[in-house]
């Protein structure tokens, strides 16, 4: 009920712009699943480092393949997710700071290939239990990311992957 709504939680739409600042990426468009338990985030080249570590490689434009992350995490877990499609297979999972409508949550996410699907990242129910609630109807009530952003993230831009060091450390 509206009247259970505790004043610091955040109202969110189905599709938000959000910002993952651990690994140093400000801008990623999300798509907000109630019916994921965690979240999961576009992920490719995954190798697993000595010492419980993993490196990977995150595109956040949709459309595009530029300003490519290569990002060294911890590893927390391994899961077997079920995807939308039935498909079973096990995940890593690690911790990563996500900023969403002004607030910043750490959220256990799944690294998977999510190359064919609409949004570079999904953000679970473990994530949102910490103070959103979803407007399924609506879209974007934490604000639309720049202009220059959304055509990025359109693949209206030039290409070609920035080179970066390893982030999130």
């Amino acid at each position: 009920m509206v009247g259970d709504i505790h004043s610091n939680t955040r109202v969110v739409g189905w599709r938000e712009w959000a910002s993952l600042p651990s690994i140093g990426i400000p801008w990623i468009k999300v798509k907000v699943d109630t019916g994921a338990r965690s979240s999961a985030l576009h992920a490719f080249e995954l190798e697993e480092l000595p010492g419980d570590r993993v490196r990977f490689t995150v595109h956040p434009w949709q459309d595009a393949d530029g300003d490519a992350t290569v990002v060294e995490k911890p590893i927390h877990d391994r899961r077997v997710v079920r995807s939308s499609s039935g498909h079973t297979e096990e995940r890593i999972v690690v911790l990563l700071e996500l900023a969403l409508a002004q607030q910043t949550v750490l959220a256990e996410t799944t690294l998977s290939n999510r190359d064919q699907m609409g949004f570079r990242m999904l953000v679970g129910r473990e994530a949102l239990r910490q103070g959103f609630v979803v407007d399924p109807g609506r879209s974007f009530l934490a604000g639309r990311a720049p202009r220059e952003v959304r055509r990025r993230n359109r693949g209206r831009w030039g290409s070609g992957a920035a080179s970066t060091p390893p982030r999130g450390t």
